[in-house]
């Protein structure tokens, strides 16, 4: 895929969760087994939308970026965020604290990251 392509669809769905967490958590976290149950979960989970946001936002104005170094250290920077994720995810899913769709989010960001990686053997 190129990376117009690959950036447009990673802003997308980075755009997609950043506004699922920020307008309607009450309906999103329960689908993983989290219940948010005060204000500042919920908060919480709104400050969350930043970060995903901001990973949107980035991977969409970088969607014009030609081959070489700063290409690839943008996919290696968007690898290890989604490697992190994989991480972070799995820790979650592990303890307890994430249940039925819960393991979908590891393995959302292990095929992120491989995606990440493959785009970025292409620069």
């Amino acid at each position: 895929m190129n990376n117009k392509t690959f950036l447009s669809l990673h802003s997308g769905i980075y755009t997609a969760f950043a506004l699922a967490l920020f307008l309607i958590p009450e309906l999103m976290w329960p689908v993983y087994g989290v219940e948010i149950n005060d204000q500042n979960a919920l908060f919480l989970s709104q400050h969350t939308s930043i970060f995903l946001g901001g990973l949107a936002i980035i991977s969409f104005m970088l969607r014009d970026i030609e081959p070489g170094k700063v290409a690839k250290n943008l996919f290696l920077s968007l690898l290890l965020t989604n490697l992190l994720g994989v991480i972070i995810t799995f820790y979650g899913a592990v303890i307890g604290v994430f249940t039925g769709l819960g393991w979908s989010d590891p393995a959302f960001f292990m095929l992120l990251s491989i995606l990440s990686f493959v785009q970025m053997k292409k620069q």
